[in-house]
């Protein structure tokens, strides 16, 4: 299940803190993040510029508009700002009894300067019950159970035990704001205490830290987690997450961390390696669709003798071909991949069989030089090892013809002279198998060496331009 989360919060512009920090964070774990906001806040990574806050008849519309039509699985309480919205969000979660309720209480500054009013802190301190976990700083806890700001942990220790006992809720306590080279965190509830050590990460770049811990929790916690292993995950996610914030460069000030850290070694922005090969062959390719055969062969007025020559030299290819085939599925490592090339190995027998042995007598056939340099280069790279270089040369028989087989289909009329040859081309069972081999060749070129992907390149631009003279060899006898 994918969780719905729902933040409710203030913005950020520059994407560090606020609702944007909390819908990224949702989605580094997984979930769906939705957003009602508080307040429209003019901030990027120096400070706060302005603030300004909605009426809140439409934060309440924001709310209704939500929970009336999606199935809220956790919600995430950012900054409110005054005792109104305080209420209207208390009388929201009250009529609509989200399962989890996640409250960072934002009351301190970065600064340390107070951000609420007596009213609204009070109205903070009650909303405490009805979340399931609560996520100050060690200044906003301060607050909350009115005592000086803990300087230790066993005093922020007691402090969290005190708020937890005071509002019959879980509290998640901080130890960033104290010194020294450990930043413990822990899990306070009636349960006892649950620590969770950690390091801490030497770097300016920890805007948006609490909010985009406290809605990974609540994501976590729709996952299923229980709060001491949740937070157990979370603190992991959040420590690279300032470890690789610098990388980001947002800003001049005190910048965000970075929520998808983890996705970012995944991600891959260019082209498949087979996608890449395509378009490095285009211009054998385009030499391809302007050769005189294929362009007889599309219109229907290639001469029949150059289409038989054709005919028996593709089988004698395809006999080859068919071989090549049995010996990549003898190599892969995978037994998809064996199931899949053996199974190639036999289409090319039995198509073979139905369109060549019904169309050219086979007997006394002798290979042209065009098909005995495209058959030899297919053995010489089966013989040599590599099963990704051997995918890599076999690949263009499958996307070349495909491809002209797309492009072809509905372009000619039952009667025309090479129809069932066309028809064959344009076999969208072909066109699946084609799109395997290259999922196949990707999977094998990413595995490979530098060298190796070298090779493989190598083998596919050949195996074109073997393509090209295989198609030219009919009308240049």
């Amino acid at each position: 299940m994918i969780p719905r989360v729902l933040s409710i919060a203030g913005t950020d512009p520059t994407g560090g803190a606020g609702v944007q920090a909390d819908l990224k964070s949702i989605s580094a774990f997984g979930g769906y993040g939705m957003a009602a906001v508080t307040a429209l806040v003019a901030q990027n990574t120096l400070g706060v510029r302005e603030v300004h806050v909605p009426p809140t008849d439409f934060l309440t519309a924001q709310l209704r508009a939500v929970s009336d039509d999606v199935e809220i699985d956790a919600v995430k309480i950012g900054m409110l700002g005054s005792a109104e919205v305080v209420a209207v969000v208390a009388q929201w979660l009250t009529a609509t009894r989200p399962p989890v309720i996640v409250l960072d209480p934002v009351m301190i500054a970065t600064s340390g300067d107070r951000l609420l009013d007596a009213d609204a802190e009070a109205a903070v301190r009650d909303l405490c019950r009805l979340a399931d976990l609560v996520t100050p700083n060690l200044p906003e806890l301060a607050v909350l159970v009115g005592e000086p700001v803990a300087a230790d942990w066993d005093t922020a220790v007691a402090q969290a035990q005190a708020l937890a006992a005071r509002t019959d809720t879980a509290v998640l306590l901080k130890g960033g704001h104290l010194t020294g080279e450990e930043s413990p965190d822990a899990i306070v509830d009636a349960a006892g205490i649950h620590p969770v050590p950690g390091r801490r990460v030497a770097t300016p770049h920890t805007h948006g830290t609490g909010c985009s811990l406290s809605s990974a929790m609540a994501t976590l916690a729709a996952h299923g987690l229980p709060w001491p292993d949740a937070l157990v995950r979370a603190k992991r996610w959040l420590t690279g997450a300032l470890e690789n914030a610098a990388e980001l460069h947002v800003g001049r000030g005190n910048g965000p961390i970075d929520h998808l850290h983890e996705l970012r070694p995944n991600l891959d922005l260019a082209p498949s390696w087979s996608a890449a090969r395509w378009e490095d062959t285009a211009a054998v390719r385009a030499d391809v669709d302007d050769c005189a055969f294929v362009r007889g062969l599309a219109s229907g007025d290639l001469d029949r003798a150059a289409f038989t020559f054709y005919l028996g030299q593709d089988l004698l290819y395809l006999r080859e071909y068919a071989r090549v085939l049995a010996r990549a599925a003898a190599l892969a490592p995978r037994t998809e991949e064996q199931r899949f090339w053996a199974a190639a190995s036999v289409s090319c027998l039995a198509e073979e069989a139905t369109l060549h042995e019904s169309h050219v007598d086979a007997t006394d056939l002798a290979p042209a030089p065009a098909t005995a340099a495209y058959t030899d280069h297919m053995h010489a790279v089966s013989a040599g090892g590599s099963y990704a270089v051997l995918v890599a040369a076999v690949l263009p028989c499958f996307v070349l013809y495909t491809d002209i087989g797309a492009r072809w289909r509905g372009t000619f009329t039952p009667d025309h002279a090479y129809a069932d040859w066309l028809t064959a081309y344009g076999d969208e069972t072909f066109g699946a198998s084609s799109a395997e081999a290259s999922r196949i060749a990707d999977a094998a070129a990413r595995d490979a060496s530098l060298a190796t992907r070298a090779a493989m390149a190598r083998a596919y631009a050949r195996s074109m331009r073997l393509e090209l003279a295989f198609f030219e060899a009919p009308l240049q006898r």
